[in-house]
């Protein structure tokens, strides 16, 4: 899609972040509806002039300044003010992104916001380090959830969240009117034709994606599996599986969601998609060793398609159809499946070093295996 006049700077700014990381600048240019000649002349401006070069109109010199008391006091403020979460390292962090020469250490920072009643010593030593578990490549693996709901002049916002697993990059924040399917798979073919498809998505087992542990699939998982995307679910009652994805729900709550949204749908969107960018790009992420999500994030090599792509299974594959009823009959037996998958063809593959027993998969994705050697 072409630049949106709203948030243009904010497009030009991912972009280059993005562009920097490497991959294919072609496939990079075509997700933003942008020419080669277009991203090339954005990233020499970035390179010239950084932020300010994204800029049609302003011309404002860098500000570095050399010997600051006052002026850096004011710039940890301002940073703390319009980021009431952040503290020393990462404001020492994006003081260092913005140009600011001498920048004190984190400690020094910590004790400016302390002065200046920004820290609670009571409630800053509530928080501890936790081992984190991630992949190792962007789009191995996302993670999306619902931010619960919160209550707003329409009724219910209900935030739609989509991390990616490795560089926690914000992939969408949706400020949605309810947690229909058509509503998230809308928001998720937009996510997919700007950054392309990831290997697998992982989320909890609650509608749209699952059915509250009857059923691990729906008509949405239905519908990922047929875009070759692999579809996990969190063990029940363990939200730590979606963990990362949790701490950006803390994160987005204490910045700015809170419990009750003053604005109507359009305008909340509009400072959800005013975060989320700040999240992307300016927040320093402890996990990332102060660096910011989008310089170490990279689209996808693998585009949204226009259509659905056929199923097409192996030679030695075993081909059966799902009855109505989510039931699949095979040796004389039937076996119970999924509703979702009615109609679909699946595929039995033997076990190479186990007789009797067969994976069951449909596309991409191990559904069940069975086993003839049980007695009933």
């Amino acid at each position: 899609m072409p630049w949106k006049e709203a948030s243009v700077i904010a497009l030009r700014k991912e972009f280059v972040d993005l562009a920097k990381n490497g991959g294919n600048f072609s496939r990079l240019c075509a997700r933003f509806g942008i020419s080669r000649k277009t991203g090339y002349k954005w990233l020499e401006r970035f390179e010239a002039a950084r932020e300010e070069g994204l800029n049609d109109l302003s011309r404002r010199p860098e500000v570095s300044p050399n010997r600051i008391t006052k002026q850096m006091e004011e710039a940890i403020i301002g940073i703390r003010v319009k980021n009431q979460s952040w503290g020393g390292r990462k404001i020492k962090r994006r003081l260092q992104n913005l140009g600011f020469a001498d920048v004190p250490a984190a400690s020094t920072i910590s004790e400016v916001l302390k002065r200046n009643g920004f820290i609670d010593e009571t409630e800053s030593s509530k928080h501890r380090p936790f081992v984190r578990f991630e992949r190792q490549y962007p789009n191995d693996l996302w993670q999306m959830d619902f931010k619960g709901h919160v209550a707003c002049p329409e009724g219910r916002c209900h935030p739609l969240t989509i991390l990616d697993d490795a560089s926690r990059f914000s992939l969408a924040l949706k400020a949605c009117l309810n947690e229909r399917r058509s509503t998230v798979q809308m928001s998720l073919v937009e996510t997919f034709r700007r950054y392309g498809l990831p290997n697998q998505i992982i989320t909890d087992n609650g509608p749209p994606w699952g059915n509250s542990g009857l059923s691990a699939y729906t008509k949405l998982t239905v519908w990922l599996m047929r875009l070759g995307i692999l579809v996990s679910h969190s063990a029940p009652a363990h939200p730590q599986t979606l963990g990362k994805d949790e701490r950006f729900h803390r994160t987005f709550k204490a910045e700015l969601l809170g419990d009750f949204l003053p604005w109507r749908n359009e305008e909340a969107q509009r400072r959800f998609d005013s975060w989320r960018f700040s999240y992307n790009h300016h927040r320093p992420h402890e996990a990332l060793g102060l660096e910011v999500p989008a310089s170490c994030y990279q689209i996808s090599n693998r585009s949204f398609p226009d259509s659905l792509p056929a199923i097409e299974y192996g030679s030695g594959d075993i081909v059966r159809k799902v009855q109505q009823n989510g039931i699949v009959h095979f040796h004389g037996r039937e076996f119970k499946i999924s509703k979702a998958l009615s109609g679909q063809p699946i595929a039995l593959r033997p076990q190479a070093q186990c007789d009797g027993i067969f994976d069951l998969y449909f596309v991409r994705q191990l559904v069940l295996t069975i086993n003839f050697n049980d007695h009933d």
